[in-house]
């Protein structure tokens, strides 16, 4: 099972505010499990703290605001693409303004500076957010559209389309966060000149400059036009003649805004709080419709608050009926556990398939058969145990005892032709001979019924 992490130590940077134009500090420091990314406000008395989860984004306007009362954070979207690429799980971002550095308008410095101090592995697992099913959000309006698919790992493939003939269609792709830092990090945000006074007029864009964005010239305007857009800025006056590209620096790819685009695309949807196992596909994606897929996603979280595991029936079982039938001394028509699809150090995942036959049918109930509660947390101890014999030398001469169950749920009823799934974790080392586990068990993606055990284990006579 992978870990969840942090940052092994803090690292600064100091730049411009794309937006605000100030000089600003942000600090990236390492944070305790679960505790995800949130954003300090260092520069107010109290230091209020802002979690980075979607639905406290307030504003999508040329970048991504956060906001806690009155009190915001915007442009977050480059940093926490960097932090999630990097898979850091737990992180705190103390800044001392209303917004993220710029820098150079990409997510370089950030991927740079995380490799630079390196990754800490925490005991925490990681918790993955597994798409099971197509997710859409849809902008009829602007053609819009992100799509989510279920897939093994996170990937994501962008296309963006404009008006323009110096930027009209591209496509970039990302089908493994390991070349996030080489393939993708570098790539800088981008505005047309004739979006550049609309945006001056909205309080935007003060500190935006030749070395913080790409700016492509596309539509014919006057000479003193761009001499009062440049004065404005506080940059020097440039004579362009021709479309294209403003910057001396050169493009760092050939689709380097579609590129950028996937930055901000990984960035918005770090708000969901969790890691994705899913193929997005963005299609002229932008911060407002990507948060909407993250809101979609936050929501489903919330109405599912853990996930069932997944379960393909053509693998190889971890443990077949055979060994569980060596490590338990379980028997006819007590022994609940089929088969152990996956086991890890701290967690085991079992599999019982619930036929008509099975003999308690008989009597509950002889006209609505329903699987008796009390024998669901039987199968979850029982699979439980297996987690803890299997850790023991000579199981057999082992067997383990309940001490406590708390905290038990019945969701829904089991009945004939379900399939049930269980998965118990320890909630701590096993000391002394005794473990304590929380357990699920599952009906699909449902959960059916949860408990939390302490049992002992004992050296049979």
């Amino acid at each position: 099972m992978q870990k969840q992490t942090t940052l092994a130590s803090e690292f600064s940077l100091k730049g411009k505010g794309l937006h605000t134009g100030l000089c600003i500090n942000v600090t990236f420091k390492p944070a305790p499990e679960n505790h995800g990314y949130k954003i300090k406000r260092i520069d107010i008395e109290e230091q209020p703290i802002i979690d980075a989860v979607a639905e406290n984004v307030t504003n999508t306007q040329r970048g991504t605001v956060i906001s806690k009362g009155n009190v915001r954070v915007s442009t977050v979207e480059h940093a926490l693409a960097a932090l999630y690429a990097w898979g850091i799980d737990n992180c705190l971002i103390e800044v001392d303004a209303p917004e993220i550095p710029i820098l150079d308008g990409s997510a370089r410095y950030f991927s740079e500076y995380i490799e630079r101090v390196g990754i800490t592995e925490q005991n925490a697992p990681k918790d993955f957010y597994i798409v099971r099913h197509k997710i859409e959000v849809k902008d009829e309006k602007t053609g819009s559209s992100l799509i989510i698919l279920p897939d093994d790992k996170f990937s994501i493939n962008v296309l963006i389309e404009f008006d323009s003939p110096v930027l009209s269609n591209q496509y970039a792709s990302l089908t493994n966060l390991g070349e996030f830092p080489e393939k993708i990090a570098s790539s800088r945000t981008f505005v047309f000149v004739r979006e550049i006074e609309m945006l001056l007029q909205n309080n935007l864009i003060k500190g935006g400059d030749l070395d913080n964005a790409i700016v492509i010239y596309d539509k014919k305007m006057d000479q003193s036009d761009m001499n009062r857009i440049a004065d404005t800025l506080g940059l020097p006056q440039v004579n362009v003649k021709e479309f294209g590209y403003v910057n001396d620096r050169p493009l760092a790819f050939p689709n380097e805004p579609a590129r950028h685009k996937l930055i901000d695309v990984i960035g918005d949807l770090a708000l969901i709080g969790k890691p994705i196992k899913g193929h997005v596909i963005a299609t002229r994606p932008g911060h407002k419709i990507n948060n909407q897929l993250a809101r979609l996603i936050r929501k489903d979280i919330k109405l599912n608050d853990i996930q069932s595991p997944i379960y393909n029936t053509s693998e190889i079982p971890a443990m077949d009926i055979n060994r569980i039938r060596e490590l338990l001394p379980h028997r006819y028509p007590f022994l609940l556990v089929d088969k152990i699809i996956e086991i890890g150090g701290d967690f085991i995942v079992g599999i019982k398939n619930v036929t008509v036959n099975e003999p308690f049918f008989q009597g509950h109930f002889p006209q609505e058969p329903v699987m008796p509660g009390v024998l669901l947390v039987e199968a979850m101890a029982q699979t439980g145990g297996l987690l803890v014999l299997n850790s023991v030398d000579e199981p057999e001469r082992y067997s383990t005892y309940f001490m406590k169950i708390d905290g038990v749920k019945f969701r829904q009823k089991v009945i004939p032709g379900d399939t049930l799934i269980f998965r118990l974790q320890l909630l701590a080392p096993i000391r002394r001979g005794i473990s304590t586990m929380k357990g699920y068990v599952f009906v699909g993606e449902k959960v059916v019924c949860e408990a939390e055990f302490m049992a002992q284990i004992i050296k049979n006579k």
